[in-house]
């Protein structure tokens, strides 16, 4: 793709990178058939080619108008098209890049921007996000419907392991799930104490960074990371290794700190260092398998589920199969859908900024889940687990939480 960057942006490293990007594409159109909004609307505006066009318009110097701003709103940023990319488009990155500039040249509706400030500024504090969904379920029954399906029931975390083990991870607890769901982070510790190892939450640490990052204020999210990267400092100078992540949104987000701190001189090599630390339960689980598989005495437990592999997971880190091996190393049935590699809507605040595509969306996914008969759900996200569990009797959990029951049966 031939491209002209306009002043405003040549020579900067926005600019320099989505340079690149674009002059990676070759127009093929494969993006479009494993893009969900595409699928859902059939307008090529709604779809990666669709927006890389409107992007590098923007970028050329043509002014943004509110269409521009809604038809990249409506992406999902769920990564499929860089899976399909035979070009090996970055699509995820050319999104960002895009989004903060049509900011800068559209002012936002009153509501909107409401809206959008009371997401970013209260999801990322636990202080004030903790408290407010505690109100929430304590008047849940009251509820009307769309705002009962934000709100789940109260859940015990269980028994948090004390043990001391010589080996030891770090643990990031999030800003949102421990209110939400907090058995999640417990199971977590609980399996990997089943194996002999600590897992440790640094105090300061919070919110990744995502919700902000996604919604423009690059700046926030930035603030989010060096956070985070100041409260584990500490312990990766102590010799700590891993960053131990149960949340892909949030995995996601974490190994792209050394891309989005590259040009802070007081950060980038800290930056970079998380990053490479920052690994998905999944991905460190299978190296403790021959001492699951003698915890678990693994005997096939009869029961069917449906693994939904969140596209954070599946399409922004490039993790694939690896938890349908460690639930079938506990003799689980574990099945994946048709059409399994597309998004269920959640998309982090998507779901609340575009309720109608995120519910088709949820539904669509719900109906290929439930087609495989099963009798439980399990996901790797937080978002995605919230979001599917508002369409469905069916029990939706993380697949942790399987895990722990097993060990613990």
């Amino acid at each position: 793709m031939q491209t002209n960057l306009a002043d405003f942006i040549r020579g900067t490293r926005d600019g320099d990178e989505a340079d690149a990007i674009l002059r990676k594409c070759v127009h093929c159109g494969f993006c479009t058939a494993t893009c969900p909004t595409y699928q859902l609307s059939g307008d090529e505006l709604e779809g990666p080619r669709g927006r890389i066009y409107l992007i590098k318009q923007v970028l050329e110097g043509r002014p943004a108008t509110d269409k521009t701003q809604a038809h990249l709103d409506h992406c999902l940023t769920c990564r499929n098209c860089e899976s399909t990319c035979p070009s090996g488009v970055q699509y995820g990155r050319l999104a960002d890049i895009g989004r903060r500039v049509v900011e800068q040249q559209v002012a936002r509706p009153a509501r909107q921007r409401m809206l959008r400030t009371l997401l970013k500024e209260t999801l990322p504090r636990r202080w004030l996000f903790t408290p407010a969904l505690k109100a929430g379920q304590a008047v849940r029954p009251l509820l009307p419907q769309a705002l009962k399906d934000k709100v789940p029931a109260r859940q015990s975390a269980g028994v948090w392991p004390r043990t001391e083990h010589a080996h030891k991870m770090l643990f990031l607890e999030g800003c949102v799930q421990p209110a939400m769901s907090p058995n999640i982070n417990a199971a977590t510790a609980r399996v990997f104490d089943a194996v002999g190892v600590q897992v440790v939450a640094a105090d300061r640490a919070g919110c990744c960074g995502a919700i902000r990052w996604h919604m423009n204020d690059a700046d926030g999210g930035r603030a989010d990371m060096r956070r985070n990267i100041d409260a584990w400092w500490p312990y990766l100078e102590q010799g700590i290794t891993t960053i131990l992540i149960n949340a892909s949104g949030c995995g996601a987000m974490i190994k792209e700190y050394g891309h989005a701190l590259a040009d802070d001189p007081a950060y980038a090599a800290k930056a970079a260092r998380v990053s490479a630390a920052a690994k998905d339960v999944s991905e460190v689980l299978p190296e403790f398998e021959a001492r699951l598989r003698a915890k678990l005495r693994t005997r096939e437990t009869g029961e069917r589920v449906a693994y939904h592999p969140p596209c954070t997971l599946q399409h922004g880190q490039k993790i694939r199969g690896k938890v349908e091996d460690l639930l079938r190393a506990a003799g689980v049935d574990v099945r994946l859908c048709a059409d399994s590699h597309l998004c269920c809507g959640s998309a982090g605040t998507y779901s609340v900024l575009h309720k109608e595509v995120s519910l088709r969306l949820r539904d669509d996914k719900l109906a290929r889940l439930e087609a495989t008969a099963p009798e439980r759900i399990v996901s790797a996200n937080i978002g995605c687990i919230t979001h599917l569990q508002s369409g469905t009797d069916v029990p939706v959990e993380h697949w942790v939480e399987l895990l722990d029951r097993a060990l613990r049966r």
